[in-house]
């Protein structure tokens, strides 16, 4: 018996005899006080704040995807060790790494297969390196004062996972009882999480990771097609251990009451990329920022992005969908109230779309203008109290400006800190002045560090697809 077998075979299973009494009590005791749950079935009241309590270390933080895969030449995990330094002074603090589970080969798509089509969730792919070179990994991160994380996927695994063949009743089937594929992804199978074994082995295997190689976190795929109670369970289990920081891929507001830290601003995305195309404009974000908090709960952060994997691979490059404006919308990420996140390449102008299923290499340019613009914007969210996360940054203030239909402007505030953030979302040049008084005071703009004295009447002069970002002095 290996290492993680012995594991799983501690933690998980228990005797055949003691686990069906143990199991047959907890089903009599559900039955007597609800109703099974079913699979994305909503029973959660949305309370007015988030129940999760954020760990002080994600305050003023930013999130970093990581595709192993195309990272190097090599493809591994020591490989990309060696960007670690790199990605410090940038100013990264928490490492998101895709999928690192081995990859199924049965219905495989290419040669290599999908990330997130899991063979064995208590292993490592041998691709990428072995266990030791994943402490390391983190053990470096840690020393560096970054934090990693590592990509779940609960909802369904590969095809040739040794469960298909221990477990089939864990599975989803069809009306002739067979094994059902979620959506189009026809390299992986669906799981049912109405099966209680199912959700223990789940759970012990969320713990394994936390454990054994001391990760600080999930990023949890599709997580709103897994029950909010699963999640729920799962998240207070983990936090026994060693207290977490989770993100869920979702965008419903049940999952950040109690199992998540975070989860995605799909809706935000969309938008940025429907004024890139001139099909919106600012006024769409002054709208989407002014809708009643009615649903998700305050102090739950939500995560921005201009890119990721799936953005990236799928529907395009930031250049292609965002044009002169890539800068723009990256800094909008990164000051509105939200965690910014940058994916593997972006800070070297990535400018292609990386192949999903096969080995497909970044290619890096040291001397890259965006190393620069993002350890600029980084610096400054994580000096700047106004720009922090969640309830520990200030509430942002849409600024009224004589055309608002082209420029996106706001003001944030915290104790002592303060910025205010100009966006012209136009191909044309824009000159504009700020109604009111709150933005008055004597600023610094956080770029070109020129001092600048704002009054009631200040003209701003913004270039097409420009920006400013004051911050105080």
């Amino acid at each position: 018996m290996n290492k993680l077998s012995a594991y799983f075979s501690d933690h998980i299973f228990l005797s055949t005899g003691v686990l069906a009494l143990i199991l047959l009590v907890f089903f009599l005791a559900s039955c007597q006080n609800k109703k099974p749950l079913k699979n994305n079935e909503t029973v959660k009241k949305i309370p007015k704040h988030t129940n999760v309590h954020h760990l002080d270390w994600t305050k003023n933080a930013n999130i970093y995807e990581v595709n192993i895969r195309q990272y190097t030449p090599e493809g591994t995990i020591n490989a990309f060790i060696e960007h670690l330094p790199r990605l410090k002074n940038m100013g990264v603090d928490i490492l998101w790494l895709m999928p690192i589970n081995p990859i199924g080969e049965k219905n495989r798509k290419g040669s290599l297969g999908s990330y997130y089509a899991v063979k064995d969730y208590l292993a490592l792919n041998p691709e990428f390196g072995n266990m030791f070179d994943l402490k390391t990994l983190i053990d470096n991160a840690h020393e560096m004062g970054m934090y990693v994380i590592i990509d779940w996927v609960a909802n369904h695994t590969a095809w040739d996972n040794q469960l298909v063949v221990d477990h089939p009743e864990w599975y989803k089937k069809d009306e002739n009882g067979n094994l059902v594929s979620p959506f189009d992804w026809t390299d992986v199978l669906q799981l049912d999480y109405d099966n209680l074994e199912l959700r223990t082995y789940m759970i012990g295997a969320l713990k394994f990771w936390v454990e054994e190689v001391n990760i600080d976190g999930y990023r949890c795929d599709v997580a709103s097609m897994v029950p909010v109670d699963f999640w729920d369970d799962a998240r207070a289990e983990l936090d026994a251990i060693k207290p977490l920081f989770m993100l869920a891929e979702s965008e419903e507001p049940n999952l950040v009451v109690d199992a998540f830290d975070m989860d995605y601003g799909w809706e935000f995305h969309h938008i940025m990329n429907q004024v890139a195309k001139m099909e919106m404009d600012a006024s769409d974000l002054t709208k989407y920022f002014s809708k009643p908090e009615k649903t998700y709960p305050h102090g739950a952060y939500r995560m921005y992005f201009t890119s990721n994997h799936d953005e990236n691979s799928w529907n395009g490059t930031v250049k292609e969908r965002l044009g002169d404006a890539v800068k723009t919308f990256a800094a909008l990420t990164a000051t509105v109230p939200a965690m910014p996140l940058i994916y593997s390449g972006q800070e070297s102008g990535l400018d292609k779309r990386l192949r999903f299923f096969e080995k497909d290499t970044i290619q890096w340019d040291e001397d890259s203008e965006y190393y620069l613009f993002y350890q600029t914007l980084l610096s400054l969210k994580k000096r700047n109290k106004a720009l922090w996360n969640g309830d520990f940054g200030g509430e942002m203030k849409i600024l009224q400006t004589s055309d608002d239909t082209a420029v996106f402007a706001f003001i944030r505030e915290k104790e002592d800190d303060k910025i205010v953030a100009l966006f012209n979302l136009s191909p044309n040049d824009q000159e504009i002045t700020i109604q009111g008084k709150s933005h008055i005071g004597e600023y610094k703009e956080a770029f070109t560090r020129e001092n600048s004295v704002i009054n009631q009447t200040t003209t701003f002069n913004l270039g097409a697809w420009d920006f400013s970002i004051y911050e105080n002095k």
